[in-house]
């Protein structure tokens, strides 16, 4: 449960952090993100969920 906590409080710290220090940055790329079709949107998607999943793997193989 120590490890979910711990996980959700940094993906809040960086959400907020973005939101505290570049909130046009934020509505500029919603915009794009619009612009886009909805497939390359879910590649996007998946290709971040990936990526988060090989960070999980390396914090684990390193002994995280």
């Amino acid at each position: 449960m120590g490890m979910i906590l711990l996980a959700l409080g940094l993906v809040l710290l960086v959400e907020g952090l973005v939101y505290a220090l570049a909130p046009s940055l934020v509505e500029d790329l919603l915009k794009t993100l619009r612009a886009l079709p909805i497939e390359t949107r879910r590649l996007i998607g998946l290709g971040a969920m990936a990526l988060g999943v090989a960070f999980i793997w390396v914090a684990y193989a390193v002994g995280f």
